[in-house]
């Protein structure tokens, strides 16, 4: 086998490694699991680093297994978490469950014949059986209170950050590790993977598996990753707007991309090696070129061009480097008409905006009054006049002159018209 942890090693991804690990990825395929809770409906980018190494696992010869949590999102991990989670209504978490199965099923082929064929479980369909007197029997006899209350994540909350712990969230790690015992079971899964806030749970996984298991059957193992963070400290995955979604009905692909697209340089040297799949070669190329020439920003377009494809498509990057070219390249009439509403409406965001009646349309609109009266685009007449005369006028990208008349054909998506005065200079109108 190909060293799997040296590949995730020299790209950033490993934090803490069981002993024992590496030495079992090198000897035969590996089946290994995630966890992903459904507390949404999608998952958003902070989620990409677990799905980026389930991928690595499957292009490495092992086989990945992606877990979602219909019984665990139930209670609520409590790690990294100051206060108690709201607990969902089960009409919610069986939508969000759907909603997330969706999400990993974009990423890995679930109905593949391969040998090492990505699975994917819901944690519910076992745990829906167990009563309470068998779970505490059978498991919670395995793993003493004083070894639970030594996780970080219970001593943090018993330290006094937020309002303590319920009964529901410290069995959490108990039900986590009964998920590893299980996967171990059914599936000879040896090796859970996670971020770093994850350890204490995961390393419970792997003691539950041995006390319940004897000799070679005992056999399991961790690893996890770093959380991931921004050079300045700050949290990763969110943009003013909130969260960067893996759906485009959450996060458009436009936003999406210039998310990526607007990464600092020590960020994108980061990122490119951890949530892309070049090769290292090919990565420190694109970093030196970088160095030579950073105004050109090869490694954010890089990055913003290779993980849009990866969440969307070819075709959707396409769209949204059109989008993107709308106000910093040479975007044409049509090109702005290919836009959908949500899309130019983002690409504008903050462009002032006017509205003008339907009705006035009727009998079309002179570029003059629309500049002036109709906007405020231009303060006068005189104004306006002496721009369409100098050519700096534009409507919907096309340049424009005094005779023009604004006319329902020129509208774009039937309600918007875009003016422009030189370069940089937009004003939005929308026909209402």
């Amino acid at each position: 086998m190909k060293n799997i942890i040296s590949e995730l090693q020299w790209r950033g991804l490993v934090h803490d490694i069981m002993p024992g690990t590496e030495e079992q990825l090198l000897k035969e395929m590996t089946t290994t699991y995630i966890g992903f809770d459904p507390t949404s409906d999608s998952l958003h980018i902070g989620s990409l680093v677990p799905i980026v190494l389930l991928v690595h696992l499957k292009n490495f010869g092992h086989r990945p297994i992606a877990l979602v949590g219909g019984a665990t999102g139930m209670i609520g991990d409590p790690s990294g978490k100051s206060d108690e989670r709201n607990l969902l209504d089960e009409a919610t978490l069986n939508h969000n469950v759907e909603g997330i199965k969706g999400v990993l099923s974009r990423f890995l082929d679930f109905n593949s014949d391969a040998v090492n064929a990505p699975v994917l479980v819901n944690n519910y369909d076992w745990m829906k059986e167990l009563s309470f007197v068998n779970f505490a029997r059978d498991v919670g006899k395995r793993i003493t209170v004083n070894y639970m209350m030594a996780k970080d994540s219970v001593k943090k909350r018993l330290a006094g950050e937020g309002e303590g712990m319920s009964f529901t969230e410290f069995t959490y790690q108990l039900i986590q590790g009964y998920d590893f015992y299980h996967l171990h079971k059914e599936y000879n899964c040896l090796l859970q993977m996670g971020g770093s806030d994850q350890w204490g749970n995961i390393t419970t996984g792997t003691e539950l598996v041995r006390r319940m298991n004897i000799g070679e059957e005992a056999k399991a193992y961790a690893m996890t990753c770093p959380l991931i963070t921004k050079a300045d400290g700050s949290k990763f995955g969110k943009s003013e707007g909130g969260n960067v979604w893996l759906t485009a009905d959450k996060t458009s692909v436009y936003k999406f991309y210039q998310f990526w697209l607007n990464t600092t340089d020590v960020d994108a040297e980061k990122y490119i090696k951890i949530f892309t799949f070049l090769d290292k070669d090919t990565i420190e190329a694109l970093i030196e070129e970088h160095k030579t020439a950073p105004h050109l920003r090869v490694l954010q377009r890089k990055l913003a061009e290779e993980l849009t494809v990866f969440v969307h498509s070819k075709e959707e990057l396409e769209k949204a480097i059109k989008a993107s070219n709308i106000l910093f390249g040479n975007a044409t009439a049509d090109d702005l008409k290919e836009l959908d509403e949500a899309t130019f409406l983002e690409v504008f965001d903050g462009v002032p905006q006017a509205e003008i009646p339907r009705a006035e349309m009727e009998s079309g609109i002179e570029v003059i009054v629309l500049l002036n009266e109709k906007t405020g685009f231009f303060k006068s007449n005189g104004e306006a006049r002496r721009a369409l005369t100098a050519n700096s006028i534009s409507i919907n990208k096309e340049k424009v002159s005094e005779d023009f008349v604004l006319s329902s054909k020129d509208l774009i998506n039937d309600q918007f018209v875009l003016l422009q005065s030189g370069k940089k200079n937009y004003f939005v109108v929308r026909i209402v």
